[in-house]
């Protein structure tokens, strides 16, 4: 899943990464309002972390205006401002969730994961797909009851399958979501990260339509 982090404070970015990193979310980074406006308007997210206080353009406007240009990816605002004033107006400019600072890093990649589950129309913290179970909280995958050992990067393509498990997904799309921007991003490398999850989950599980991407072959049977 691929998550845009708008931060001016160094400190709190480099926890921002480390934490969303290592719940299996691919995260970019911005410092100023101009940045994060054009990344957001022109870029594909699965979700943005907002900090108000920016340089340039402040949080605010940004929000409004991606909201006025029809971009709805979710976004979680973080603000030193935390008055329920400034709360109400953040959420009527279009924001999903809330977190004033100071914050818990685990409290934030809650709200994440919820925020990302809830766009996708999942309701549930663990993800289904027939006999195919992938617990967002845990990180952890299982087939017929059995646990699945996965690496990074095949638990992130399996997420983003399964949160769009009603769709073909197309090859280029899971590359932009999959890998950041200084990683070589090769459909041939996606092809074999494919063929290793299908090796560990077996067949009937992720299936291909050629010329147009993959989907997951058991979501008409989701438990």
């Amino acid at each position: 899943m691929r998550v845009l982090a708008v931060e001016d404070d160094p400190r709190i970015a480099a926890d921002l990464g480390a934490a969303l990193g290592a719940a299996g979310l691919r995260v970019e980074f911005c410092t100023d309002g101009d940045t994060a406006w054009f990344l957001g308007d022109t870029e594909e997210y699965d979700l943005v972390v907002l900090d108000l206080g920016l340089p340039r353009l402040d949080g605010l406007t940004v929000l409004k205006r991606w909201r006025a240009n029809g971009r709805e990816m979710p976004v979680l605002v973080l603000t030193a401002r935390g008055t329920w004033t400034e709360r109400v107006e953040g959420i009527d400019a279009g924001a999903d969730d809330y977190l004033p600072k100071p914050f818990r890093m685990e409290e934030l990649v809650a709200r994440v994961r919820a925020l990302i589950r809830r766009s996708a129309g999942r309701g549930s913290a663990v993800l289904r797909a027939g006999s195919l179970a992938l617990d967002t909280n845990r990180m952890s995958v299982m087939r017929q009851n059995r646990p699945v050992q996965t690496t990074a990067l095949e638990y992130r393509l399996l997420v983003y399958l399964l949160l769009n498990r009603d769709r073909v997904v197309p090859p280029t799309e899971l590359l932009d979501h999959l890998y950041g921007d200084n990683e070589l991003r090769e459909v041939n490398a996606l092809e074999a990260v494919v063929a290793r999850l299908r090796r560990k989950l077996g067949p009937g599980v992720i299936g291909t339509r050629r010329g147009f991407g993959y989907f997951l072959e058991a979501a008409g049977d989701a438990l």
